[in-house]
């Protein structure tokens, strides 16, 4: 509540900007970019005057927007146009051997919870460990308690949580949206200590089952950049859509960069 009322106080010096629903533009500076180095970012974060329908969520994935707690964004950097936004379409998506052999290794090892987001002590501390463990920490981490609210239990959109248990043992999040149509992909982390089950594959296979076990058609990955290998990765999973310039464009094969 203490982070949405300063949201709400600076909405007061922002600008109204027209749509269904209105949204007000709440943070718009270029900063250094968080994945290139030497590369400038602008990131206008824009809040909901209120909650998003799922007609109106799928209407902004489908526009290239992801969600960060009560906020959205779209990237317009100056002068870069290395994120792009991808997606899976469930209806032709095939899994690979690899990835066959991760979902039943998986399945075997751990039991799987969806539940709406909300936050308990051992959720924070499985998110430090997890950046710590991958060499994530930023400038504001570790969070605590009001961050980690504000980034993954807040929303404007429909959100849930898949839960990773080894037995009793929590070993990973991922928190997803639901729009009419698609589920996004908006953050997973994990025990590092369980790095060879590959819980991040597993997670994005496990959402892929819930899209249709939903009848959602496009799972949403967040941004795909080639030269970021933390965020490379996600072109391996085939065929996949990518939005350049405007459109949506689908892919066969990946990138060399990327090529396994």
């Amino acid at each position: 509540m203490r982070v949405l009322w300063s949201f709400l106080m600076g909405a007061r010096r922002s600008r109204l900007l027209t749509g269904t629903p209105p949204e007000l533009l709440i943070h718009d500076e270029s900063t250094r970019c968080p994945y290139l180095e030497d590369k400038t970012s602008r990131l206008p974060m824009r809040l909901p005057v209120r909650p998003l329908s799922d007609q109106e969520f799928d209407q902004r994935l489908q526009s290239g927007d992801r969600r960060q707690g009560l906020l959205l964004y779209r990237t317009a950097c100056p002068g870069c146009n290395a994120c792009e936004p991808i997606r899976i379409d469930t209806r032709e998506y095939q899994l690979s051997k690899t990835q066959r052999r991760i979902r039943r290794a998986g399945d075997k090892r751990f039991r799987v919870q969806v539940e709406r987001p909300h936050f308990t002590p051992e959720k924070l501390a499985l998110y430090n460990k997890h950046k710590v463990g991958r060499g994530l920490l930023g400038r504001s981490d570790p969070i605590d308690r009001a961050g980690y609210t504000a980034f993954l239990v807040d929303s404007c959109a429909d959100s849930y949580e898949l839960q990773y248990f080894d037995g009793d043992r929590l070993v990973g999040v991922a928190i997803v949206d639901r729009s009419c149509n698609s589920l996004s992909a908006v953050y997973t982390y994990y025990d590092p200590q369980y790095n060879r089950d590959s819980v991040g594959v597993y997670s994005i296979l496990r959402q892929l089952q819930l899209c249709l076990d939903w009848g959602l058609r496009h799972l949403y990955l967040g941004l795909y950049i080639e030269q970021c290998e933390s965020m490379a990765y996600k072109a391996r999973y085939l065929p996949h859509e990518r939005r350049l310039d405007g459109q949506w464009v689908r892919f066969d094969k990946p990138p060399k960069a990327t090529a396994r």
